[in-house]
């Protein structure tokens, strides 16, 4: 027999510990919230999964770029015996690593936007065909472009080892960080969520719009390439030229006073503004992830 007491303590603690349960299911979502990634960050793990290494953090990529830097350091300043030109060289190759990533992400961005509409037309025949969503995703891995069938097949594997879709296509989603891919994700998500009949309707216009974006960019790429190689070859002779004149010593030792330093800094200001502006006015802007 429970006493009377006993059992008034008893429904205190099951009572109290109801009313936390209540308040944990209201506030502890925003408790444990993790805190979001900087937008450096994100932009740098976006970047190098669209440059297909994705094993590579965007911590260890900082890594790389300051032991590159360090290297670099190292070796001219045993050539030239100046810091200043050291120090010049170095800052250039500190960054030579993300501008290694950029340019193979914006290959690969080019080369993708090229096969996307083909993809987008394989994935609309077969769910016209009466496919499923992921039979007609997973079909894409084996008889969809080249290019894209590693990423699919990563896909089809997912949702062979969860068994659920919409974790197999929010992986694909992650993996590209594309914005094609982004679109065409969130429409499958919505046709498996809540259902719909224009998929197939919508799929086909997103292809011809992706054929005509790619047809354009192809133009405009074509026209300002040969003002852009021109740009970059006019910010990195004088480089060059001072790179090869350092290797002598009697040259060399001129940049170690304070005007050489002012003038190695001037140039460098210089360089890097030229540069951006040059970034800015003639390339094109690439397509944001508002997907995400």
């Amino acid at each position: 027999m429970i006493s009377h007491s006993t059992a008034s303590v008893l429904c205190g603690l099951l009572g109290g510990a109801g009313l936390f349960a209540i308040w944990w299911s209201c506030w502890a979502p925003s408790l444990r919230r993790q805190r979001a990634a900087p937008r450096w960050r994100q932009s740098l793990d976006d970047l190098l999964r669209q440059a297909g290494v994705s094993a590579l953090s965007p911590a260890g990529l900082l890594a790389i770029c300051l032991g590159f830097g360090l290297l670099t350091g190292l070796t001219g300043f045993s050539i030239t015996r100046s810091p200043t030109i050291t120090a010049c060289f170095a800052m250039f190759a500190l960054a030579a690593p993300l501008f290694l990533v950029r340019h193979r992400a914006r290959k690969r961005r080019s080369s993708l936007r090229e096969l996307w509409p083909e993809a987008v037309d394989h994935l609309a025949s077969g769910i016209r065909a009466g496919l499923s969503l992921p039979e007609a995703l997973g079909n894409l891995a084996e008889r969809g472009p080249e290019g894209l069938r590693e990423d699919f097949a990563f896909s089809a594997t997912e949702y062979r080892v969860t068994g659920n879709f919409i974790l197999s296509i929010d992986a694909l989603k992650f993996r590209m960080a594309d914005p094609v891919a982004d679109r065409i994700v969130e429409a499958l998500r919505i046709t498996r969520e809540v259902g719909g009949s224009d998929l197939g309707r919508m799929l086909r216009t997103l292809s011809a719009f992706l054929r005509e974006d790619a047809r354009t960019r192809s133009e405009l790429e074509a026209r300002q390439s040969w003002t852009i190689n021109g740009a970059r070859l006019a910010v990195a002779a004088p480089w060059i030229v001072l790179g090869l004149i350092s290797t002598r010593p009697e040259a060399a030792v001129a940049y170690n006073t304070k005007g050489g330093a002012l003038l190695l800094g001037i140039g460098i200001v210089a360089s890097f503004l030229a540069y951006r502006t040059m970034r800015r006015l003639g390339r094109l802007p690439d397509e944001p992830r508002v997907l995400r």
